[in-house]
């Protein structure tokens, strides 16, 4: 019981930060498009946070992965690899 309640957390979690990751990359285009403008402090302080959070899990994967020039994959690949977590962990929830 105590843990099937754990990997829900951990499901959550990883639902919250793929939910991140696409907020980053929307932003990233906003701001490559000039939609948002960096001088806005909410902004600023909105890129910084969603960084801060994601730059650690993101390092890793962007050390292995081949360069490709202007076009990062790191947060396509930390995607597919929290949704391979969440197969692998679902089956243990019901054991």
């Amino acid at each position: 019981m105590f843990a099937a309640a754990l990997i829900s957390v951990i499901t959550y979690l990883i639902n919250i930060i793929v939910v991140l990751v696409i907020i980053q990359f929307v932003l990233s285009l906003l701001i490559t498009f000039n939609v948002v403008n960096m001088h806005n402090q909410f902004v600023d302080a909105l890129w910084r946070a969603i960084n801060a959070l994601l730059e650690p899990m993101l390092r890793p994967i962007r050390r292995f992965m081949p360069d490709t020039g202007q076009i990062d994959f790191s947060p396509l690949v930390l995607i597919i690899g929290l949704n391979v977590l969440v197969m692998l962990l679902e089956p243990l929830r019901y054991a």
